[in-house]
């Protein structure tokens, strides 16, 4: 039997890359739903901003989620506090560039952030989930790692391997009582895509709108998703109690076509 606790009002989560963000979105989206929130990152100055923003049921602490030691401080501060959701979202683009122009070492910073980084952190919160038989992960996988997106190799297969980890990691973990699921966003409207269409937009010799509308009109609602609908999303999947080893799509249509 599950040992998922809900509803979500009461707990503590612990959000990684929260600083800014679809983890700035996901922070908002359990608060409202009563729970506090624990945010991590790189960037002590969107850290801290972004706690202020909210309020006192946030807290924050810098952690590189690729780092071993960092990790390990990380929960070693937080001991004190039942972690029963961890929502791994601290993820890196990495190089814009064909596979044979990427280096070892910018293959390597993707795969330590968006992978590694998911590793350690469950590797690190998950005894106490377990040993409690009740605890939720999330790890925020993409579309990207189940379509082509040319030029973008290191981040699509990480983002696969995101996915595989969810499903194997659910199958340990789930008869303890704690669901692992991924969350793949598509698109999302924001400063990155802006950028993202601006260089294809200067690649192809077209417009900005041009380059835009190619894009979105590959999805079936002819938009990009956003940082609050992956937010919402989050919480929704909280609350969902049979849903365990399960990767969601939310592309607006963009995988089904």
């Amino acid at each position: 039997m599950s040992g998922r606790t809900a509803p979500l009002a009461g707990r503590v989560a612990l959000v990684t890359g929260g600083g800014s963000g679809l983890g700035r979105a996901v922070t908002g989206a359990l608060l409202a739903d009563g729970s506090r929130v624990v945010i991590t990152g790189r960037n002590e100055a969107a850290l801290k901003e972004t706690a202020a923003h909210f309020g006192a049921q946030v807290s924050y602490r810098v952690c590189d989620v690729s780092r071993a030691d960092d990790v390990g401080e990380l929960a070693a501060g937080l001991a004190g506090e039942e972690i029963s959701i961890l929502v791994n979202n601290a993820g890196i683009a990495g190089p814009v560039a064909p596979l044979t122009e990427i280096t070892p070492q910018e293959w390597d910073e993707v795969f330590d952030v968006n992978v590694r980084g998911v590793f350690l952190m469950c590797r690190a919160f998950l005894p106490a989930m377990t040993g409690r038989g009740a605890g939720d992960v999330i790890n925020i996988a993409s579309v990207s790692g189940k379509r082509p997106l040319l030029r973008r190799t290191p981040y699509c297969a990480s983002k696969m391997a995101v996915i595989g980890l969810t499903a194997t990691l659910a199958g340990e973990v789930g008869p303890l009582g704690v669901t692992v699921n991924s969350l793949s966003p598509g698109p999302v409207s924001g400063p990155r895509m802006e950028r993202n269409f601006r260089l294809e937009a200067e690649r192809t010799g077209s417009s900005y709108a041009q380059a835009e509308q190619e894009f979105v009109g590959r999805s079936a609602l002819g938009r990009m998703v956003t940082e609050d609908e992956v937010g919402e999303a989050v919480t929704a999947m909280l609350r969902m109690r049979g849903l365990c080893g399960a990767d969601i799509d939310l592309s607006a249509g963009m995988v089904a076509r």
